[in-house]
């Protein structure tokens, strides 16, 4: 799978520029999209699976530009949008069969074995007679997954998928996530938190205010901030002077002291001593420093 991105950009009717030039090359894996809320993530997922029109700018999949053959590009594309609502009157294998009756042409027999089959590939077998709308908001995602791949895309787009998850169904949605991308298929994950990033994807780009900040690697981005991560552990009031200075991306109580990690420049403190980063480090490093965007 191949996408390329050039100079895409979508204004809406009150003027509000919510993609700007951007330029992308995406292929075969998984791909992350990470940026703040309102950075223009969902406007871009949905224009690349065509519920929405550019305003300039093209995308072309597989050599076929998304313009001229939207029907050929729709089939290529499972999508899970981040506000994702089911039928109240159908149970889990219901509403999965009424979408493969929707993407596929499969005959009712083969039908039922793909649902099945998907529902366990999902860890939702167990449940399928239960109403959809009645599962755990994991549980909804994971079915919303199966529901993306009931038409076997080459395609899969995903916007914010583990937003409100616990941490137990986020580490189970990004291992569902993992295996598929070494299906030899193209996996776009948009999200604003780091992590889902972090842990799956070899590729990224950042979006801010709908422009491309940085497109390459996670290494790649963190390697930007390396030598710019302190760690210091400080009393009250040492630490209350160095955290309006600073940005300090977390803390830890130990033993009536604060243990911080922030992100300055120079050393920020005599006691203050240089940690390996992260991608978190970096997200706020880069966001802060090169965008000017306060982030803690």
């Amino acid at each position: 799978m191949n996408i390329e991105i050039r100079g895409l950009s979508k204004i809406y009717p009150n003027g509000h520029a919510a993609i700007r030039n951007v330029d992308l090359d995406i292929g075969t894996g998984m791909f992350g999209l990470l940026g703040p809320n309102g950075a223009g993530k969902s406007s871009f997922m949905r224009t690349l699976v065509t519920l929405q029109s550019a305003t300039s700018g093209s995308i072309l999949i597989e050599g076929l530009d998304i313009n001229e053959h939207r029907q050929k590009i729709r089939a290529m594309i499972g999508y899970l949008p981040q506000d994702f609502t089911f039928f109240s009157k159908l149970k889990t294998w219901e509403f999965l069969d009424y979408a493969a009756r929707l993407a596929t042409n499969l005959k009712k027999k083969d039908r039922l074995i793909k649902v099945d089959h998907l529902l366990d590939q999902v860890g939702l077998l167990d449940v399928r007679e239960r109403m959809a709308n009645k599962l755990s908001g994991g549980m909804k995602r994971r079915l919303g997954i199966a529901q993306a791949l009931i038409g076997d895309p080459k395609l899969l787009v995903i916007d914010e998928p583990t937003t409100g998850l616990d941490p137990e169904e986020r580490i189970r949605f990004r291992n569902i996530l993992s295996d598929l991308s070494q299906k030899d298929v193209t996996i776009i994950l948009s999200t604003h938190i780091v992590g889902d990033i972090s842990s799956t994807c070899h590729n990224m780009a950042m979006l801010n205010k709908g422009e491309v900040a940085f497109k390459g690697s996670p290494e790649g981005m963190i390697d930007q901030v390396r030598g710019h991560v302190w760690q210091v552990t400080l009393g009250d009031e040492e630490f209350t002077e160095i955290k309006n200075k600073y940005s300090v991306v977390s803390t830890i109580p130990v033993e009536g002291q604060w243990e911080a990690q922030l992100i300055a420049t120079d050393q920020p403190h005599p006691k203050a001593v240089n940690v390996n980063p992260n991608l978190e480090h970096a997200y706020v490093y880069f966001m802060e420093n090169q965008l000017g965007v306060s982030l803690v």
